[in-house]
């Protein structure tokens, strides 16, 4: 087989990227000069090509190893690597918060020089908070919108319902004069959000991610896989997660909730229900998940706002 050089893996742009791996019951490895996983069937074992070049994150749930020899070309290629429960949830490896991440020191710096220019400043970080919640509404908008599935199933914007939640929420944002408001306000949201897709699925439901339900245990799901696109956006634009704007007092890996949300309700939240209704198994739900990623390109959008907020220039005073 041929062999590959370092240098040769790069030629993709991380916001470019399609595949995210969940892997579970493998043993994943270097041959060759590729990166495989090993599956150990009854009567042989299979081996499985991961396209290292094109891919963002790679997560390993229950009965998986790595070596050596494949997190040093993982790491060469930029893959961010994952240690997690069974069905992706949750995060348990001890490096970079739950991330283990490739150790470049050819990175920019202009964006976490842009970032840590604004941090300090409370009222600036108020407003990148809230550019962040209108692009999510902006986002919503423009998914549903398009994504013929969700309006298949009922989810038309048009909708007095759906009009009322992305209006109202909307309607307080420039209102806000602290990030624990804008938290609370985004949760009520967030709420009416799942009731909307609950009524349009016909289920009961309520938000509690230790249920052990199908629409509990999917948005768990694809909220992880989320966090895994945001964590390769800050990594590749070299800002740490503890610098966020809404989340986290408390929680070093903040910032990667931050950016995961400018996508999670419009593709995530939805889904999660209809996958759900239709009684999928995890690795349908996965698949479907990943492939909306990819065809709303999801990645693109947390790289563009996040560096459209690292360079913001702000002016010495902060609007209302």
């Amino acid at each position: 087989m041929e062999q590959l050089n370092p240098s040769d893996l790069k030629a993709i742009l991380h916001s470019k990227r399609a595949n995210l791996y969940y892997l579970e019951y493998c043993r994943v490895m270097q041959k060759d000069g590729r990166v495989l996983y090993l599956t150990e069937e009854k009567n042989q074992n299979q081996y499985w090509n991961i396209p290292i070049a094109n891919t963002t994150v790679i997560l390993l749930g229950t009965g998986t190893s790595i070596t050596n020899a494949a997190m040093r070309m993982l790491c060469s290629a930029g893959v961010l690597v994952g240690f997690c429960g069974g069905g992706g949830t949750p995060l348990f490896s001890g490096a970079e918060i739950e991330w283990l991440t490739p150790q470049s020191e050819y990175r920019p710096t202009e964006y976490v020089q842009g970032w840590l220019s604004f941090w300090f400043d409370e009222a600036k970080r108020l407003e990148v908070a809230k550019a962040f919640q209108l692009a999510r509404l902006d986002y919503i908008q423009q998914v549903w919108a398009k994504d013929r599935d969700l309006r298949t199933e009922g989810f038309h914007l048009d909708d007095q319902d759906i009009q009322n939640a992305l209006q109202s929420y909307r309607n307080k944002i420039p209102r806000m004069t602290k990030v624990a408001d804008l938290l609370l306000a985004e949760a009520q949201t967030t709420k009416q959000l799942y009731k909307i897709a609950a009524t349009r699925c016909q289920m009961s439901f309520e938000r509690n991610p230790e249920q052990g339900d199908l629409a509990n245990d999917f948005l768990n799901h694809g909220n992880y896989l989320a966090y895994g696109l945001a964590a390769t956006t800050l990594w590749v634009l070299g800002i740490p997660h503890g610098f966020a704007v809404m989340h986290g007092k408390t929680r070093r890996g903040a910032l990667v909730f931050d950016v995961a949300d400018l996508v999670k309700d419009a593709v995530v939240l939805p889904y999660a229900f209809l996958c759900a209704k239709e009684g999928m198994k995890e690795q349908e739900f996965r698949q479907q998940i990943l492939q909306k990623f990819t065809e709303h390109k999801c990645l693109d959008f947390m790289f563009d706002q996040v560096k459209a907020q690292s360079l913001n220039t702000f002016s010495n005073e902060v609007h209302d």
